[in-house]
């Protein structure tokens, strides 16, 4: 459904998930992922590239990248909004949990999280990634 259909089937929206207009731009950049006792936390720093105040949602998916069963494509686990000036910049900090990365298994009506490795997309719809990197659990 949404996104998630988008993603797997050859279909372009005229709006993706999470799109939306604003009077000014902005820059991710410096994502860093670093794993927690319960799950990972990232940041990344967003900066108003423009010449306007404006505010932006730093949106964060999880891919599973090698899966024993079929997932969405990826799945938005985190998000923020930030207001910033023009020129100013922030880091946005958002702590996905162990639970962002499980499934839920029929066979066994439990939340499993496979080993391996998962890929961290990061921007500001689901069709526009500005930035990602890659985690082993």
């Amino acid at each position: 459904v949404g996104y998630r259909h988008f993603d797997k089937n050859p279909v372009e929206p005229l709006f993706p998930f999470g799109y939306g207009l604003s009077y000014t731009t902005f820059v991710f950049d410096n994502l860093n992922l670093e794993k927690r006792e319960n799950g990972i936390r990232v940041s990344i720093e967003v900066a108003n590239s423009g010449k306007k105040a404006g505010a932006e949602v730093v949106q964060v998916y999880v891919s599973d990248l090698e899966s024993s069963v079929v997932r969405p494509v990826k799945e938005l686990k985190g998000f923020e909004k930030v207001f910033l000036q023009p020129g100013e910049s922030k880091t946005v900090i958002i702590s996905l949990p162990e639970n962002a990365f499980k499934f839920y298994d029929i066979n066994t009506k439990s939340w499993v999280l496979e080993k391996g490795e998962f890929e961290i997309l990061v921007g500001n719809s689901s069709t526009n990634i500005l930035q990602k990197s890659k985690i082993n659990f």
